[in-house]
């Protein structure tokens, strides 16, 4: 196999983590959803629950578009830095689903959220440094994260 085959197999794998990683905490969210989730007190601003989905799926290719253009310069040994932090945040992407919807737990979500909020940054710096576009891919996900924060520090509050 060529090297070309093989940068875009990595584009196939990244997707598939990103997705996979997606999929970990919907195992958490999905059935909390009609169930804890409906029972709670919500802002009005909060966004249909039909929202989510599409959103999430496409920041997760977004992100892992971002994480092969950073892979695919130089491989793991020269991008290992930026793809650790990216590791660490698709982690905290997953603890937060089990912290929130898993345990229903919002404050120490909100707590969750912030440290998440905090290893997006420091990802998308990195990202940025090797590839500008990596890194402006990285940005709608920071700012959904945002508005997450906000959403989720509100219904602690109502809750």
């Amino acid at each position: 196999m060529n090297r070309k085959n093989y940068r875009w197999i990595g584009l196939v794998v990244f997707i598939g983590i990103c997705l996979g990683t997606g999929g970990l905490g919907a195992i958490a969210t999905t059935s909390e959803i009609e169930g804890w989730y409906k029972t709670i007190d919500k802002p009005s601003w909060n966004p249909p629950n039909y929202i989510f989905g599409p959103v999430w799926t496409t920041l997760y290719v977004m992100m892992a578009i971002a994480a092969w253009m950073v892979w695919k310069q130089d491989g793991f040994k020269t991008a290992s830095r930026p793809l650790k932090l990216f590791a660490v945040q698709l982690g905290l992407n997953v603890a937060w689903s089990w912290i929130f919807f898993g345990m229903h737990q919002p404050g120490w979500a909100f707590a969750e959220i912030v440290l998440l909020w905090l290893a997006i940054v420091a990802t998308l710096v990195t990202f940025y440094q090797t590839s500008k576009l990596a890194g402006w891919l990285m940005v709608p996900y920071l700012a959904w994260v945002s508005f997450a924060s906000v959403l989720n520090f509100t219904i602690w509050q109502l809750n």
